[in-house]
């Protein structure tokens, strides 16, 4: 019956139903380990809202300058438990990740102060906060901050380089868990560590933020615990689960945290100002979600590689290997293959199926980009997605799906279009 369906309503092809059953057997043993760390994450999760005792109380809404907003500040100490932080600033008006991270870069960094790149040419929107791409006003660069990056060696960190990177005027080191637009592998919580251990050997006060944009809930723990100073991302990534309607976090180490909450509002203030404007709800039952809709994302991810696998292309990381967030990067080789592959993932998307994504000049990237994003969110990666710039070797970046049996149904009409083009 579903195989009719199938082939009836969306023209899926007997050739891809059964690459895509060969696909599913082989993913059995990758797919009860997503289950596992699903389960034991919900609890963790669970526990912190018993423990803060969250009601009815904390879903309400202040204005104005909302002072004493009791949702928006038990909501911080629930994230700073969970991911394994001393405090936390969770804000619906946080507009992107990218201003999450900038939030803390500027919050902590100083005239004369160094920032390391430990894991190569951070994403591309970073590039203009930093001064890489000095095209705005108001860099770090305009502001005296000085920049260094150690660029890895066979997709691997330059302990060595990283060595010779620090000096007195290092104040912050920057890890990206993720892989951005570069083909490696995403970094593993205790890899991380281990970059974090090696660099505070060195100098002890070094300030360790990591960009942990779609690494939350894919495994156990997050990088607070394993040292790092700050942890960043986005609710309309994998905490806010499909429902927060925007925002961002920012955990870590009280000084820290402390240090970037003058720089979200100013100094004075701090996070003790923001009304939440009927927000609560959304962010506090996203983050509840949040590890299933992760479960689910990783298990497409899953799917997407055996696919593409048993099709023939390179993919990362395989079927079978250690996920670390919920990115699968598919090497298709050619902008007609690339393409193709995003509009059949926005054709099996809830929202906006009709629309025929194009590659254009998107604010932030230095090549065109082609996105596909059908989502109930503006831009929600958790929901499903999938991007890639126009360059060799044409790489597709899948993500997300708030259910993994539509996002199977993405994959497989993505798949028929790669196949048409020769």
């Amino acid at each position: 019956m579903l195989n009719n369906f199938l082939k009836n309503n969306y023209g899926i092809s007997d050739y891809i139903l059964n690459i895509a059953k060969k696909a599913e057997e082989k993913c059995a043993e990758s797919y009860r380990k997503a289950d596992e760390i699903c389960a034991y994450n919900s609890l963790r999760v669970l526990k912190a809202f018993s423990d803060h005792g969250v009601s009815e109380a904390h879903l309400g809404s202040t204005t104005g300058y909302g002072y004493d907003d009791l949702g928006r500040d038990t909501l911080d100490k629930i994230y700073a438990d969970v991911f394994g932080g001393e405090d936390a600033i969770v804000r619906h008006n946080i507009v992107n990740g990218t201003m999450a991270i900038s939030t803390c870069l500027y919050g902590v960094l100083r005239p004369g102060d160094t920032l390391v790149a430990a894991t190569g040419k951070p994403y591309d929107t970073l590039e203009e906060v930093i001064g890489i791409r000095n095209t705005s006003s108001g860099s770090l660069k305009d502001f005296g901050v000085n920049y260094r990056q150690v660029d890895m060696i066979d997709s691997k960190v330059d302990f060595e380089g990283l060595r010779n990177a620090i000096d007195p005027t290092v104040k912050a080191v920057i890890i990206q868990r993720s892989k951005g637009y570069d083909w490696r592998d995403t970094y593993s919580v205790d890899a991380i560590g281990e970059i974090i251990s090696f660099v505070k050997s060195i100098k002890s006060d070094i300030i360790c933020i990591v960009d942990n944009c779609y690494g939350e809930f894919v495994e156990e723990k997050e990088p607070c615990s394993v040292g790092a100073d700050l942890i960043v991302g986005s609710l309309i990534k994998n905490p806010g689960g499909g429902l927060a309607m925007s925002g961002g976090y920012i955990v870590g180490t009280k000084e820290a945290v402390e240090m970037v909450s003058y720089r979200l509002t100013c100094p004075g203030i701090g996070r003790e100002c923001g009304a939440t404007l009927g927000n609560n709800r959304s962010m506090y039952q996203g983050f509840f979600m949040a590890p299933e809709i992760v479960r689910n994302a990783v298990k497409a991810g899953i799917f997407c590689s055996a696919l593409f696998e048993e099709l023939g292309y390179e993919v990362n990381p395989s079927s079978d290997g250690k996920r670390s967030d919920i990115i699968t990067s598919v090497k298709l080789l050619s902008e007609e293959k690339l393409v193709a592959f995003c509009r059949g993932i926005q054709q099996g998307a809830p929202i906006d199926s009709f629309v025929v994504p194009a590659p254009w000049d998107m604010p932030g990237y230095e090549n065109k980009v082609i996105m596909a994003a059908g989502a109930f969110v503006q831009g929600s990666s958790i929901e499903i997605s999938a991007d890639g710039p126009i360059k060799p070797p044409f790489t597709a970046y899948f993500q997300g799906g708030l259910t993994f049996e539509t996002a199977k149904l993405a994959l497989m009409i993505a798949a028929e279009n790669v196949l048409k083009i020769n």
